[in-house]
């Protein structure tokens, strides 16, 4: 079968969640003999993104031949002229979290989105969560909406963080990413624990920096914005902790990338997390700083275990896996 796919998110060049799912995706998705996948890196010059999302995918997808067309992130065309289509939906945090998004871009996603998701032919998701929320929010039909779990996605190099303790967070500095409670949880544990961890978080900007600011006084707080995928595995492999307390998450993966590394995990309890993490993580209400602060001491304390268990888990989600169940819903449309 003859699969286009939309790999633009995959050739950008400071890659984040959806960007590494299609990179790493549709790597997998050609070493599938079932599977010929022609990739569109490119869209049109001078022109706003969501006409050539709108217009030009179709165009080219019809062009190239395609049994089908699989759009990785939200934007599926609405008009395809009859070929059928393949739309990936991570999440729906703009519709939860709507101030963390620039206005345009949250009037295009709940434009767009919900559209897509009740026109094409198959709706891809990473987590039951996300399936129940793509279901219940936007009333797309159950039977067109299929799970398939992310993988970890980030290269993995030898080299550790910084050489001192610390505790981690990674992903952008927006509201729903809760790291203001971490920060404030976190300082507690050094002033009333003599916890001795430093704390970085990295992840680009999007609001929130003087705020954690000032929540961590005089504190080490590291903030180093987007690193590289070499500087992030290394801090990722250095942490004692890797810390997600988010409120909000489709999956979750950078719980897996800290897994897979034998780095201790403690997550939110809620929403797609406890999948991603399975029973490898401690788990925390995200609205409570005391628990916040209990789940980074047990990760502590418990850290062999956590190693272990994380490890056994993670070997469970592979990018190969992602293909051949991806394939299947290829099939399954076909």
């Amino acid at each position: 079968m003859r699969v286009v796919f939309d790999s633009r998110d995959a050739e950008a060049p400071d890659l984040r969640g959806w960007g590494r799912y299609a990179r790493e995706l549709a790597r997998s998705l050609n070493g599938l003999s079932e599977v010929e996948l022609v990739q569109l890196g490119k869209g049109w010059r001078g022109v706003p993104e969501v006409a050539y999302e709108q217009l030009g995918l179709a165009r080219a997808a019809r062009k190239a031949g395609a049994d089908l067309l699989h759009v990785p992130n939200c934007f599926l065309p609405l008009h395809r002229g009859g070929l059928p289509g393949v739309v990936t939906i991570h999440d729906l945090a703009f519709e939860v979290f709507p101030r963390d998004f620039a206005p345009l871009t949250r009037r295009k996603f709940t434009h767009i989105t919900p559209r897509a998701a009740r026109d094409a032919e198959a709706v891809i998701v990473p987590s039951g969560f996300t399936a129940s929320d793509v279901i219940d929010r936007y009333g797309v039909d159950a039977e067109r909406v299929y799970v398939v779990p992310e993988a970890p996605a980030l290269p993995q190099g030898t080299d550790t963080g910084p050489s001192m303790e610390y505790l981690l967070g990674v992903g952008d500095l927006r509201a729903k990413k809760n790291w203001e409670r971490l920060v404030r949880a976190w300082r507690r544990l050094r002033e009333e624990h003599e916890l001795p961890h430093e704390l970085i978080i990295a992840g680009i900007d999007a609001g929130e920096k003087n705020a954690l600011r000032r929540a961590a006084g005089d504190h080490p707080l590291g903030l180093p914005g987007y690193v590289s995928d070499t500087v992030l595995d290394g801090l990722i492999r250095g942490a004692d902790v890797l810390v997600h307390p988010s409120l909000y998450e489709g999956f979750g993966l950078v719980i897996l990338e800290a897994m897979v590394r034998g780095t201790p995990v403690a997550a939110a309890r809620g929403t797609s997390l406890t999948e991603a993490g399975g029973n490898a993580a401690v788990y925390f209400d995200p609205e409570s700083e005391d628990e916040l602060g209990s789940a980074i001491l047990e990760a502590l304390s418990n850290a062999e275990d956590l190693r272990d268990l994380g490890h056994t888990h993670a070997a469970k989600y592979t990018w190969e896996r992602a293909a051949t169940a991806t394939a299947h819903v290829y099939r399954q449309v076909l």
